[in-house]
């Protein structure tokens, strides 16, 4: 038995289904904590595999390989006094299980499965664990150690009963993805259960980019009393160490560094900057190609990609037609003379008016409309992906969530793209952002600082330039009162009544919500976004392309 423990917690950032690389990770954690003294590593929730591996887990070899990988680096504890704890896949006569495994000088000292599965928002576990009982405590050098996994701490159960067990300290591993106020979130769930079961824990959550979601870090440890014990960092990986001490009164932390948190307002950039550099990086990538058009969109994708990669790496394109404006063509160029991104200009004119004049025996004398207009995008859409293809860069695409709620992009045209950072982000927020960036930039940031994006781009109207002098207000409300009723009708769930009594107009709100039903089938061609909200299109709400209902309780 012992009354110190020292006790790290690797917040890393793992890649689905990449075995070997994840096994490297956990090594080379495996001797830092060996290097630092430490007593017992912590790994994040299924590490060896990537969180989540979704489908992954149905095949017979995955499971098979992922075993050998923990088992392997079970192996590797001999000749250590590290105790790890190695959260990863276990198959038994029960089932396959979430588990953790306590290894020590060698040995599988015990196993714990997780008990509450996840079952909604973007996980759902039940399709492939079976869940466990409640777990006991593990003996560690004496110590008795809880260890609930990630969505077990969610509910009381699990804890209350650990504590109950004469557990002394609890260890949590997660794959908690980020969305907004995640962070703070969190800590008021395990200040909860620290003050009901009078047991401090340390809670470490993943970093990084998985598709659509991003992990965020922010690793932490809480003592009874309301006493921030530990913080780690926001959005980068992490290596955290912190001494303990057992007194009559239980175990309290005596050498813990605390991490400033990010603020609200920095989150959504770093999660986006982070899903956007792991998306493309993890998947072969290293260098970008975008359409940059002058407007806020593409100038804060811009502004991102060049955070994410370094300017060099990006490559910026103005694909002009007769309806661009001289205004747009200044913009365009000044954000990328800023960013200090390659910036090319490839005018569309000919083709798309060769395409017309091929179309009209077709289109006849019907008047001009949306057709004709798409054309433009389309055309955009496929230079920029001969860019790509030529050039070996990923092409993100800009669309906002405002413009994809209510179907203004035009697929096949600017939706094209391997990666669209602004997916889950609301018009009115890509301006915040912008404002926001101006004014900073994140240490882990590669791109420039000072007003990156022209103002100039920023006060200016939105526009499509699709048709002379056309303004996105000429079809839609304003953007603020836009974002209001998407945001009650998809964040919140509200019923249209309810949506006019905060004070829209009936008809509009109608409208945007058949807008936003019949505009379904082009989300779900879309390209993946960081989420960053708790409802966002794809990963966080699924709605039947087909679809009858009609919320006719208003008009």
């Amino acid at each position: 038995m012992t009354d110190q423990l020292r006790i790290a917690l690797a917040q890393l950032n793992p890649k689905v289904g990449d075995l070997s690389g994840n096994l490297a990770l956990a090594r080379k954690a495996l001797d830092d904590a060996k290097a630092a003294r430490a007593d017992i590593l912590m790994l994040s929730e299924l590490f060896l595999t990537g969180y989540f591996p979704d489908d992954l887990l149905f095949k017979e070899q995955f499971i098979k390989d992922a075993i050998g990988t923990a088992r392997a680096l079970v192996a590797d504890t001999k000749g250590t006094d590290v105790v790890l704890i190695l959260p990863t896949i276990w198959l038994d006569v029960t089932g396959l299980h979430n588990a953790v495994l306590v290894a020590e000088h060698g040995d599988i000292t015990a196993i714990r499965y997780k008990r509450e599965l996840p079952n909604s928002d973007v996980f759902y576990e039940k399709r492939y664990f079976e869940p466990g009982p409640l777990p006991l405590p593990v003996s560690i050098k004496g110590v008795s150690v809880g260890i609930p996994i990630c969505e077990d701490v969610w509910h009381t159960p699990v804890c209350e009963h650990l504590a109950m067990r004469g557990a002394e300290i609890m260890l949590c591993p997660n794959g908690s993805p980020y969305w907004t106020n995640k962070q703070h979130i969190r800590k008021d769930l395990v200040r909860a259960r620290v003050a009901e079961d009078g047991v401090p824990m340390l809670y470490l959550n993943q970093v990084g980019g998985q598709d659509e979601l991003v992990f965020d870090g922010a690793s932490f440890a809480m003592e009874p009393g309301d006493k921030l014990a530990v913080q780690g960092r926001s959005f980068e990986p992490d290596f955290i160490v912190s001494d303990w001490t057992r007194s009559e009164n239980g175990w309290t932390c005596t050498n813990g560094r605390i991490e400033e948190l990010t603020s609200v307002e920095e989150a959504p950039w770093r999660a986006c900057v982070l899903g956007l550099r792991d998306y493309v990086q993890k998947n072969g990538f290293s260098h970008v190609v975008l359409g940059l058009s002058g407007g806020i969109d593409s100038a804060v994708v811009a502004a991102m990609a060049a955070d994410a990669f370094g300017p060099e790496k990006v490559h910026a394109i103005m694909l002009p037609y007769r309806y661009t404006s001289e205004a747009s063509l200044r913009d365009a160029k000044d954000c990328a003379d800023r960013l200090g991104v390659r910036y090319d200009v490839v005018a569309i004119g000919d083709p798309v008016d060769n395409a017309l004049n091929e179309l009209q025996p077709i289109f006849g004398n019907r008047p001009i409309d949306i057709a004709e207009e798409n054309i433009q995008s389309r055309m955009r859409g496929t230079i920029l992906m001969a860019v790509s293809n030529k050039l070996g860069s990923m092409l993100l695409t800009t669309g906002n969530k405002s413009e994809m709620g209510v179907g203004y992009a035009t697929i096949y045209g600017d939706m094209n793209g391997g990666y669209n950072p602004l997916k889950d982000m609301f018009k009115m927020d890509v301006y915040a952002l912008a404002a926001w960036r101006n004014k900073h930039l994140p240490g882990d940031c590669l791109g420039r600082a000072g007003e990156v994006i022209p103002q100039s781009i920023i006060d200016k109207a939105p526009s499509a330039e699709l048709r002379p002098d056309q303004t996105d207000q000429d079809s839609l409300p304003p953007y603020l009162v836009l974002d209001d009723i998407l945001t009650c009708i998809v964040e919140e769930e509200m019923a249209l009544d309810d949506v006019v009594a905060r004070g829209h107009d009936a008809a509009l709100v109608t409208r945007i919500a058949r807008l936003l039903n019949i505009a379904e089938y082009k989300r779900r061609q879309s390209a993946p976004g960081p989420k960053i909200t708790p409802r966002a299109f794809g990963q966080g709400r699924k709605y039947p392309i087909t679809n009858g209902y009609k919320d006719g309780t208003i008009g």
